[in-house]
């Protein structure tokens, strides 16, 4: 068992047999009333984000997530199909349980698998990752009085807006929070 005091973004707990991880956590103390916490998490099997509101004081019991890397080999239509790099054994996952992390991950790409008691909860990203597109507009000269941008796709097929300067064929990285450009890679 944890405080809830001490969770931090990232940290995984046990609540009513659900499991979840830690996006955000803010204190609000008050001078008549213990301090309430209140965090926003991730339910790791259904991927929802609520808010959780707690007092100080609480207790949640701590889920130790083991980790494997596995490399991603091929789409297999209503699954993704990974394999243990020492072993050669193949897993499956399905697409609708990786909806947002297939726009990040490529063939032969190694990823890291994050699984709880057994059960599969997902894969695990870097922050950012270098991607190539694949398809831009052309810029169109004059329309830079402002931070102008245009569409590109990606190798994985993630649409991004990007700067004018971009084209086809470069390498860019794109954050995996939120899918938006960062720089060149």
């Amino acid at each position: 068992m944890i405080l809830v005091n001490d969770l931090r973004a990232g940290m995984t707990f046990v609540l009513d047999g659900e499991v979840y991880s830690v996006l955000d956590k803010t204190n609000n103390k008050t001078a008549r009333s213990k301090m309430s916490i209140k965090t926003k998490v991730k339910n790791m099997r259904t991927g929802s984000i609520t808010e959780l509101s707690w007092t100080s004081g609480d207790k949640a019991k701590r889920a130790h997530m083991d980790k494997k890397e596995m490399q991603y080999l091929y789409d297999g239509g209503t699954s993704l199909v990974f394999m243990d790099t020492s072993t050669f054994e193949q897993l499956e996952i399905p697409k609708e349980q990786l909806a947002w992390e297939i726009n990040f991950i490529k063939e032969n790409q190694n990823i890291e698998i994050v699984n709880f008691e057994g059960e599969i909860m997902g894969i695990n990203l870097p922050d950012k990752i270098a991607l190539k597109v694949v398809e831009t507009e052309p810029a169109v000269k004059g329309d830079t009085a402002t931070a102008a941008s245009k569409n590109a796709v990606l190798e994985t097929g993630l649409e991004v807006k990007v700067p004018l300067f971009i084209e086809r064929d470069e390498i860019i990285l794109v954050t995996t929070a939120d899918g938006k450009y960062s720089s060149r890679a």
